[in-house]
């Protein structure tokens, strides 16, 4: 008899179960979410090189500290298990403390950040309004004029960033005879795509008779749209964009990547995979107020308006994510939690977070393969596991 290959001891499964079709449901984003380039196309974001990191795998003892976020008391570590964690690491005061990492996930590994994407992409916007490229009040249309017949014919470029586009759309991830489903197809993450483009779909979308502006809505196609207006204002494709913008000025130690459709065009409202320390160095780079390494990378004025001030709150109080944060607001795809703190929150579904706590000084990078896509009771609990957290270290 044939004994179990070292790839199903690790995971519980063979690599060849892992399809197109099942690659986001447990278990098999415990694999998938670390290997996106296996089963979709990615293009790559180089980094610098030559820089061998060690993990700080002790934590001080924190693992071993009790926190009560969903009833019973449990450790650090405990909750990590129960809440599908494949990686945490945590910054305080600009140096890294600890990184825990599950069984199946390795140090320096890459893993899919889904909606965080939007946050980074958001960066990007920021540069390039910053240097006069991008101008966040104008219309989608003065970019992509032939957004003209769609729901952002009439809408801005903050629109777009605020997600306070009337856009007839829901996210319906389990459906799959909705038009996410379709959309899916379009980024290639579904089975039956490369019959129609994530261009293509985005500018087929219509919009709700409400006006723009009033409602958060949260709908991914104006994030990838976003990515669209990005490389119409700069000629560049957004992959180069990250590296040369974001990710080499940052002083990432690992190649990042990101999924691409059949024109090429970059997942960017889902699509990226980082390393969990690399995407702390971002939430660092905001607490530092849009520096890295000594060197501004994106203007202080932004981070700012992004992290603190800008933002409806009335558009924030008329949306389906009140529950999460009752006092927050959402501004450049980051949220603000409203938490005394002033903390403020890159969020993808399966359980990925980048956290920061400018009251102390915390960043924390969660990674995770939770088995559903939105776990809402799950959500509040890792907010509270977050301000508890914040407080240890």
């Amino acid at each position: 008899m044939t004994g179990k290959t070292a790839f199903e001891t690790r995971y519980g499964f063979r690599r060849n179960e892992v399809l197109l079709a099942n690659w986001r449901e447990n278990p098999f984003n415990r694999w998938s979410f670390q290997n996106l380039g296996e089963l979709v196309p990615t293009a790559r974001v180089a980094a610098a090189s030559g820089v061998v990191e060690v993990p700080v795998r002790d934590m001080g003892g924190l693992l071993g500290e009790k926190v009560s976020v969903g009833g019973a008391p449990e450790t650090v570590a405990e909750f990590l298990v129960r809440s599908s964690a494949d990686a945490l690491t945590v910054m305080k005061g600009g140096k890294f403390i600890g990184d825990w990492f599950a069984p199946h996930m390795d140090f320096g590994a890459r893993h899919i950040i889904f909606s965080i994407s939007k946050s980074l992409t958001a960066i990007v916007a920021g540069i390039l309004e910053g240097e006069g490229v991008f101008d966040p009040e104008a219309p989608v249309t003065a970019y992509i004029p032939e957004a003209a017949g769609s729901a952002y014919g009439d809408a801005s470029v903050r629109h777009v960033l605020d997600m306070s586009v009337s856009l007839d759309f829901e996210e319906a991830y389990l459906d799959p005879e909705s038009t996410f489903a379709r959309y899916r197809r379009a980024t290639l993450w579904n089975p039956g795509g490369g019959t129609e483009s994530l261009r293509e779909f985005i500018l087929t979308l219509q919009r709700l008779a409400e006006p723009h502006g009033q409602t958060f809505r949260y709908r991914s196609p104006n994030s990838d749209l976003l990515g669209l207006l990005l490389e119409r204002a700069s000629g560049q494709r957004f992959a180069d964009l990250m590296r040369e913008k974001l990710w080499l000025p940052l002083g990432a130690l690992s190649e990042a990547s990101i999924g691409v459709d059949m024109e090429g065009t970059a997942r960017t409202a889902g699509g990226i995979s980082v390393t969990p320390r690399d995407l702390a160095r971002v939430g660092e780079m905001m607490r530092q107020g849009g520096t890295a390494n000594g060197r501004r990378i994106v203007p202080e004025a932004w981070v700012r308006d992004t992290t603190s001030t800008g933002g409806s709150a009335d558009a924030w109080q008329r949306g389906a994510m009140l529950p999460l944060f009752p006092k927050g607001r959402y501004r450049n795809k980051w949220y603000q939690t409203g938490l005394p703190s002033g903390a403020y929150c890159g969020i993808g579904i399966h359980g990925q977070w980048l956290y920061v706590d400018p009251k102390t000084e915390v960043v924390i990078a969660k990674m995770s393969s939770q088995p559903e896509p939105v776990d809402d009771p799950l959500d509040v609990e890792i907010v509270a596991f977050f301000e508890a957290l914040s407080r240890m270290v």
